[in-house]
């Protein structure tokens, strides 16, 4: 058990005497070049994080004790390491190169994600020059993505992010949500001779995104097309062919999924294709590169200076050994606006679990509450609570060097804004500074001394810094595989399954069930009281 390990212990007694950060920079002038580090164009400053020598020793002796490295290569070998599920977690296959071999129960799977990604080439090739046409004879003018969970959220933050790359005759949309609103706002938007819809569900059954494409064909086929046309206008990633051709979709233009990439995993294989058609192939692959390259760093990069290995062990550290509850993601970057979201899902979903590998109650905090935005926003609004509030939370910061859109003075003073932030997350206040700092003002005395308390900021508040020279299709492929790997790491420390989600599931049926009571011819008298209520004042409504 985690708990019982004796670095475990030390960990707690090294943690509870461990001076404050300010302490430690004043005390050691190297301290930055010690505790920073280059990796896949990305640059990581974590020296602003409770912990000396001592403390990292501590952690990199428990990642060994807990076997990572072992637990890494056995991910990157395909071994079943999603035990409730008994699948192998691959999507890293989905970035291997094509002389690569990576078995699945004796199956070389690699030939099949190049053959796919032959094909996605070959598709975006056809709609973006213009030689795919819509059954008026006019070309694609608009995507509509539609997809729920990763199959929605990964494609639809990464072509935000790389919105400077997008090809300039095309517009994406993307709907998720089931509340019909979401779909009719984006319908309102294009025009059915021009549109394709990409629809992305695993089984073709998905409640949510299969809703949203059965209203979808009814709107094609009131506003002139026919069902022959539907080919025309809609393709499909699932592995359901006979539902998706039975729906009218070419099988040429059905694109797999497999048991071994997860939902949240997925934005690089063919849910992937809206990426694709938005960037071009080009920068499609470029997005795969970046990832393959922090792969290949996350495998065989020493665990002192392993990228992934270092965020997931702090991330372990404030969770278990000061009782951490969040942390959050603050992007200086607007393309980025989304991320935080993104990794949200990513770590949320993945290590929100309350039992080990083999069905034991945890001893300890798993995953953190992941939450944040773009961190000038958010530094007039909830940086309040992060300065000046009682709980910790860790933070990362990311900024790229270079902006897209280079105006001014604006690019510096958000740099300015992040690198301020740091520091006073890092340094603090203390009572006597915000004293000195209100001399001169015309308050006596009393009022100084009040004032000067309501100023005071503890500091001591840790953060990460990553850098990146521009944001490109290759270094948010590496900065989200880092976030990947990262996750993996605190999974394979706490001995959870990072690659099911039961909770879900869970969510899924009983919602099925709910609608089956909803659509009934008499009233819902089987569940408890509140939900009984509810059901029937949502009937009632309805008559």
């Amino acid at each position: 058990m985690l708990t019982q390990n004796p670095t475990w212990s030390k960990l707690a007694a090294h943690c509870a005497q461990l001076p404050h950060m300010r302490a430690l920079f004043e005390a050691d002038a190297e301290r930055f070049d010690k505790m920073s580090l280059s990796a896949c164009g990305l640059f990581l400053d974590y020296s602003k994080n409770r912990a000396d020598s001592e403390t990292l020793e501590l952690l990199f002796s428990l990642a060994k004790e807990r076997n990572l490295t072992a637990k890494i290569k056995a991910m990157f070998n395909g071994e079943i390491i999603n035990n409730t599920e008994k699948r192998a977690v691959l999507h890293t296959a989905l970035r291997a190169h094509a002389n690569q071999s990576i078995l699945v129960d004796g199956q070389d799977i690699v030939p099949e994600v190049k053959q796919t990604q032959a094909k996605m080439a070959q598709f975006v090739e056809a709609v973006t020059s213009g030689q795919w046409k819509g059954y008026t004879g006019k070309t694609i003018t608009d995507i509509v993505a539609i997809g729920i969970g990763g199959s929605f959220l990964g494609p639809k933050i990464v072509t935000q992010a790389l919105r400077p790359y997008w090809n300039k005759s095309l517009n994406c949309h993307f709907v998720a949500n089931v509340d019909a609103t979401s779909l009719c706002e984006k319908l309102r938007l294009v025009d059915p001779e021009t549109t394709l819809f990409v629809m992305s569900s695993k089984s073709f059954g998905t409640q949510e995104t299969l809703t949203n494409t059965l209203s979808a064909k009814a709107w094609f086929l009131e506003n002139g097309g026919s069902q022959n046309d539907v080919a025309k206008h809609f393709v499909a990633v699932t592995s359901n062919v006979a539902k998706a051709t039975e729906f009218g979709m070419d099988a040429d233009n059905i694109f797999p999924m497999w048991d071994w990439v997860g939902g949240r995993y997925s934005l690089w294989s063919a849910i992937g294709l809206p990426i694709a058609l938005l960037i071009g192939m080009d920068n499609f692959y470029a997005l795969l590169d970046g990832a393959k390259e922090m792969d290949e760093h996350f495998l065989s990069a020493p665990l002192e200076s392993n990228m992934p290995t270092i965020m997931g062990l702090f991330s372990l550290l404030y969770s278990n050994f000061y009782d951490a509850q969040s942390h959050v993601v603050l992007t200086y970057d607007h393309y980025l606006r989304g991320l935080p979201a993104y990794f949200q899902q990513l770590d949320m979903e993945s290590n929100g679990k309350s039992v080990t590998l083999d069905g034991s109650d945890v001893q300890h905090n798993t995953g953190p509450v992941i939450w944040g935005g773009e961190g000038t926003n958010g530094q007039h609004a909830y940086h309040q609570l992060i300065h000046q509030g009682t709980a910790l939370i860790p933070a990362d910061f990311i900024l790229p060097l270079q902006s897209h859109s280079p105006l001014g003075e604006h690019h510096v003073q958000l740099a300015s804004n992040c690198f301020g932030q740091t520091q006073a997350m890092m340094q603090g206040r203390t009572f006597d500074e915000a004293l000195a700092e209100l001399e001169g003002s015309k308050l006596d005395e009393t009022d100084k001394a009040l004032i000067a308390k309501h100023k005071v900021m503890q500091g001591n508040k840790p953060s990460n810094t990553i850098l990146m020279d521009k944001l490109t299709p290759s270094s948010l492929g590496a900065l989200i595989a880092l976030y990947e790997h990262r996750t993996f790491v605190q999974g394979a420390m706490w001995d959870i399954n990072s690659f099911d989600q039961w909770g879900v599931e869970l969510g899924k049926t009983l919602g099925n069930d709910v609608l089956d009571r909803l659509q009934a011819d008499v009233d819902a008298t089987e569940l408890d009281s509140s939900s009984n209520a509810l059901i029937n004042m949502f009937r009632a409504s309805h008559i």
